[in-house]
């Protein structure tokens, strides 16, 4: 018996650092893929720059027209892309794991349609824009998700009664939506329309500033919670047996992941379903091992700025990037969808 015993916890650890090794690698392949897009998207353009500049333009040393157009106009979109598919991508892996539910995403329970709302309001009826819109969207992605949890949490939160109540209250916001830009002048609906789709066109400095000071917060609180999450993942008794505040760490770890995808959509508008897909894609690279936060954190990037990159260059002239990903992710939830569906889940 102690034999056995022994041979499964040799075992049990074996496979525990395969997971971890295998983490690992993916995240430095991730990594790898993320320099190289990175770079091409401050190289390539109209006005293109040698990637071999690019090292000297970024560490100050370049001087003339491609040091302006790197350092002033594509290298502040860029970060804003990559900061916005980071906090995507850990929002949606912890809504995701958090309840438990594949469709568990900010972009379906409703958080990033009442930034949506809010925004398109104050673009519509008092013709603000730059950092009052991104305020205001902010502000009413908080209230949002505030909303959904006091009319969810009746018995405790669940992961399903949460996705529910996230889609009526979002398809509600997104009526809200439509009969202010119906109702609207043409031109203010037309500047919404693209603040509504997900765009980085026009993004500046003053975007990235307060989205890397969010993310210096949140990024080190989820992590410091990622051992309570596992937790939480095995169910709420058995979560309550390892010693865990259960509704106390949910509370703790929605609020979290409602702070993530708010300041993402704040900077850079309600991106379709970077969200969504970036945890179910780092796990099956992964392979079922123990994810982590990094791996969907750098999906959600890479995903972020290959369709910025499709959008400008492969699809016509400064489109938004939340096309593209809503292109590439609604066929996804589809997919997902009719899968449930078979299993008899739904």
């Amino acid at each position: 018996m102690n034999v056995d015993l022994a041979e499964a916890r040799r075992a049990l650890r074996t496979a525990r650092r395969r997971g971890a090794m295998r983490s690992r690698l993916v995240s430095l392949t991730l990594f790898a893929v993320l320099l190289v897009v990175f770079a091409l998207s401050l190289a390539v353009g109209d006005f293109a720059v040698p990637l071999g500049d690019l090292p000297g333009i970024l560490f100050g040393h370049g001087a003339g027209g491609g040091a302006y157009v790197v350092t002033e106009l594509r290298l502040p979109r860029a970060v804003t892309g990559l900061l916005v598919g980071i906090a995507f991508g850990i929002s949606g892996a912890l809504f995701q794991r958090l309840l438990r539910n594949p469709l568990a995403s900010p972009d379906v329970v409703g958080v990033t349609q009442g930034a949506s709302a809010a925004a398109v309001l104050c673009i519509v009826l008092f013709g603000v824009s730059g950092p009052a819109v991104s305020g205001a969207a902010l502000a009413g992605a908080v209230v949002t998700g505030a909303v959904i949890y006091q009319l969810a949490r009746r018995g405790g939160v669940t992961g399903y009664r949460l996705v529910l109540v996230g889609i009526g209250v979002g398809a509600v916001l997104t009526s809200i939506v439509s009969y202010l830009m119906t109702w609207s002048d043409v031109t203010l609906a037309q500047q919404a329309l693209v603040w509504i789709t997900g765009n980085l066109n026009g993004r500046g400095w003053d975007h990235v500033l307060p989205l890397a000071i969010a993310l210096g917060v949140l990024v080190p609180a989820a992590l410091l919670l990622t051992r309570a999450l596992t937790g939480l993942q095995l169910g709420d008794d058995t979560a309550t047996g390892l010693g865990l505040r259960v509704e106390r760490t949910r509370l703790l770890l929605l609020v979290i992941a409602t702070g993530f995808a708010a300041f993402a959509t704040a900077a850079a508008g309600p991106v379709a379903f970077v969200a969504f897909v970036a945890n179910p894609i780092a796990t099956r690279l992964v392979g079922g091992a123990r994810t982590g936060l990094v791996p969907p954190a750098l999906v959600g990037a890479l995903v972020m700025l290959l369709g910025d990159f499709v959008a400008q260059h492969l699809l016509g002239p400064q489109l938004p990037v939340g096309v593209v990903t809503g292109a590439v992710g609604a066929p996804y939830l589809l997919l997902l969808l009719a899968t449930a569906n078979r299993a008899g889940r739904i």
